[in-house]
């Protein structure tokens, strides 16, 4: 009966140490930011508070900011003029209204390690030293695109007749933008 009392006792003290080991390596995280590979319809309002409630077409923007602005502004000439809310497009001899959104979603993680090492620090009198380094934050920015025809209907709704053609559209303007460095080809494109 000792015996087992003593193995069980070490096994309680390695799952013990196991335990602070990863406590004290371990983030928990407060906020995570969705990761969009390729691009997503979502509504809008549910991917950011401050959006409109309609459907978005979404994806990931790894371009420095106000990139997505320029190109729109250069590829439909649009000379600085509503750049981002209501730019006409044309698809199959249709006209559609393009707005779109620059947001940015953050992953925020809580650090155990420097709380835990501070509040040491701090009761044998000395000052916390890893304030800074109590969260981490990352944050990733994406391009909400909302698009509206004549009659101001959602046209990503899934509802919508047309939803395909539009998101086949904004698909082509998305892998556009990836590719093209000189926002003066995009323009010269669509002449």
């Amino acid at each position: 009966m000792k015996i087992l009392l003593a193995i069980t006792h070490k096994q309680v003290k390695k799952l013990g140490l196991c335990f602070l080991i990863l406590l004290f390596y371990s983030c928990i995280p407060l906020r995570i930011a969705p990761k969009i590979e390729g691009d997503k319809i979502v509504q809008a309002k549910k991917f950011k508070k401050d959006l409109p409630n309609c459907y978005g077409f979404v994806f990931e923007d790894k371009k420095k900011a106000d990139e997505f602005y320029n190109f729109i502004n250069t590829k439909y000439n649009l000379k600085h003029s509503n750049v981002d809310s209501n730019v006409p497009i044309v698809i199959n001899k249709k006209t559609f209204y393009m707005s779109f959104f620059e947001r940015e979603r953050i992953s925020k993680t809580l650090n155990l390690l420097p709380i835990v090492v501070d509040a040491g620090l701090q009761t044998k009198g000395n000052d916390p030293i890893f304030e800074d380094n109590y969260t981490s934050r990352d944050g990733y920015w994406y391009i909400v695109i909302s698009v509206r025809d004549a009659e101001i209907k959602d046209c990503l709704d899934p509802n919508h007749p047309e939803q395909a053609i539009v998101i086949k559209h904004l698909k082509k303007i998305k892998d556009e933008y990836f590719s093209t460095t000189n926002y003066v080809e995009a323009y010269l494109k669509m002449k």
